[in-house]
């Protein structure tokens, strides 16, 4: 099995419940000073790379964002800046999620402390497997690297180690159709 292929348990994601719905919750330390790690979350060259769709407009409170996928047939969306605080700060309405990116300097380093919140439990391990593998491609990103693996065989590594650790539960909801007919079936064995 490659290194890849494993997943560092202190790496998983966090499942945090409340009466509004669910919210996964992920740290990273990066070996990258902050602002750095902020431009890689927020200039569209970076974004490119680790985040799942485009996000055209601008980030000061209030303004609206839109968003379109890349490499998948389905449709844009738009959303919201919830707050802007260079280079501590970003939290935007993403579809029918809220994305919250946390920056805390340590000397050289950055803490990252990313949560996605979103209403149905049932998605969680979708979701979990899907930002924990844009957090991997953000760190490749970061230190100039290409991963190792294609994104799509990342995330199936990972989705089953997020749907064994949150439950059958948190995955009762499987990715769109669309990604399987760009990237297959979603329980294809990785390349």
């Amino acid at each position: 099995m490659s290194d890849w292929q494993q997943t560092e348990t202190a790496d998983l994601g966090v499942l945090e419940r409340s009466s509004d719905g669910v919210t996964l919750r992920f740290t990273r330390r990066l070996p990258h000073p902050a602002a750095k790690v902020w431009r890689a979350l927020t200039e569209p060259e970076h974004l490119a790379t680790w985040f799942p769709t485009t996000v055209e407009g601008d980030l000061a409170p209030g303004a609206t964002l839109r968003y379109n996928f890349r490499d998948m047939d389905l449709p844009g969306f738009d959303g919201t800046v919830v707050a802007c605080d260079p280079p501590r700060l970003l939290e935007f309405q993403w579809g029918d999620e809220r994305l919250r990116f946390e920056l805390t300097p340590d000397g050289q380093q950055t803490l990252l402390s990313f949560l996605a919140s979103f209403a149905e439990v049932g998605r969680a391990a979708r979701d979990a497997a899907g930002w924990h593998t844009c957090l991997d491609v953000l760190g490749y990103d970061l230190a100039g690297e290409t991963p190792p693996w294609p994104q799509d065989d990342r995330w199936r590594i990972v989705h089953a180690d997020y749907v064994r650790v949150l439950g059958p539960e948190a995955a009762t909801i499987g990715p769109p159709a669309e990604w399987e007919e760009t990237y297959g079936p979603a329980n294809a064995e990785p390349r």
